[in-house]
């Protein structure tokens, strides 16, 4: 397959590093006819963050946790549609190709935590890992922030909700079906397509569809509660995909499901098209198109009870196809609650202590 971008790097999602909404100035490539365009080879960096707290919290009435963990600022997974790309623009960076390849990690994360964790006035509600970035994106299998946090609530029996497009987690079933068995975690693996040529220009770091779904079936195996979240749903491109989605996801084992439809905030809308034009040029005007539909004539609405799903006929024709597989396919019910009540401060580690004489 050739390239239709001459600065299209394989194995990234964005097609260009556009400057940030916060820039001073903007530049823009500019071929004057000397030299031929080159392909850089782009590496993935990771730079210490030195964060002073670990927890965010939100009060957000269209999310269902108030208080999340993100280890990792940037995702090498690369995924051209992930909302939460504008948010490098706060570390002075592009939310295109730096958004995939220079990455933040916090490396005192559990320490920070088992801080938090033992303040007298913390009141026990649970954890979000993968509310912004993925926590098991490529670099955890270097950095292992996420399994050194997973060990801390583990210790203080604190419950954790998981989201994911990765089977790195698999790594971990151990502490993950431990706190299952006291009602202390949950996990969602998001899927977008079952088109594995799609995926792989989509969400190029990520791991394929069939893996996500053995990935599922393996964590539904070991007795750990596992939701299928199709997000997003992309007009034209996957949305015809709703109901098989949902029914491989129901034979691997999952309990329940959700759906977000496509979201473009700030500088993602720009980037998201750039890539449509790349990739399915003749479909991207029909793209565009449905998301005014479902947006009011906009691209997107960030307005609670609409940004995650829309409004108008296509976006409730979106919502009764999802209810309607849900009902059939058995779906339909709810986890039970994370369980608050056996929650207990973990230790704080100190270095090592003298032993007595006697």
């Amino acid at each position: 397959m050739n390239d239709p971008n001459p600065t299209y790097r394989r194995g990234r999602g964005a097609i260009s590093n556009p400057d940030s909404r916060y820039s001073s100035t903007i530049r823009e490539n500019f071929d004057d006819g000397w030299f031929p365009q080159e392909r850089s080879r782009l590496t993935t960096t990771v730079t210490r963050d030195s964060a002073r707290s670990l927890l965010t919290r939100n009060d957000s009435p269209d999310i269902p946790f108030e208080q999340s963990i993100n280890a990792y600022r940037g995702c090498e997974h690369g995924c051209i549609y992930c909302f939460a790309r504008p948010s490098h623009a706060w570390l002075g960076l592009s939310p295109g190709l730096d958004f995939e390849s220079r990455l933040f990690a916090k490396p005192e994360a559990a320490s920070l935590l088992r801080r938090e964790l033992v303040r007298r006035n913390y009141l026990p509600k649970p954890i979000a890992l993968g509310a912004n970035t993925d926590p098991y994106q490529p670099v955890e299998r270097e950095w292992r922030l996420t399994r050194e946090i997973l060990e801390v609530l583990q210790e203080s029996r604190h419950p954790v909700s998981i989201t994911t497009k990765s089977a790195l987690i698999e790594r971990d079933l151990d502490l993950l079906a431990e706190l299952a068995r006291d009602r202390l975690v949950q996990v969602q693996i998001s899927i977008t397509t079952l088109r594995r040529e799609l995926a792989r220009q989509m969400e190029p770091r990520a791991a394929t569809p069939d893996r996500r779904l053995q990935t599922l079936s393996r964590l539904s195996m070991a007795g750990i509660p596992v939701a299928v979240l199709v997000a997003p749903v992309i007009p034209v491109l996957t949305d015809g995909e709703l109901e098989s989605i949902l029914a491989r996801a129901a034979e691997a084992g999952a309990g329940r499901a959700g759906y977000i439809l496509l979201r473009l905030p700030l500088e993602l809308e720009d980037l998201f098209r750039e890539w449509l034009f790349t990739h399915v040029p003749g479909q991207a005007e029909h793209v565009l198109s449905r998301m005014r539909d479902a947006h009011a004539g906009r691209i997107y609405r960030s307005g609670f009870g609409i940004r995650q799903t829309g409004s108008g006929p296509y976006a409730d024709m979106i919502g009764q196809r999802f209810r309607l597989a849900l009902k059939r396919l058995r779906l339909e019910g709810e986890f039970p609650d994370l369980n608050t009540g056996l929650f207990r401060a973990p230790r704080i580690k100190t270095g090592p202590v003298q032993m007595s004489l006697f």
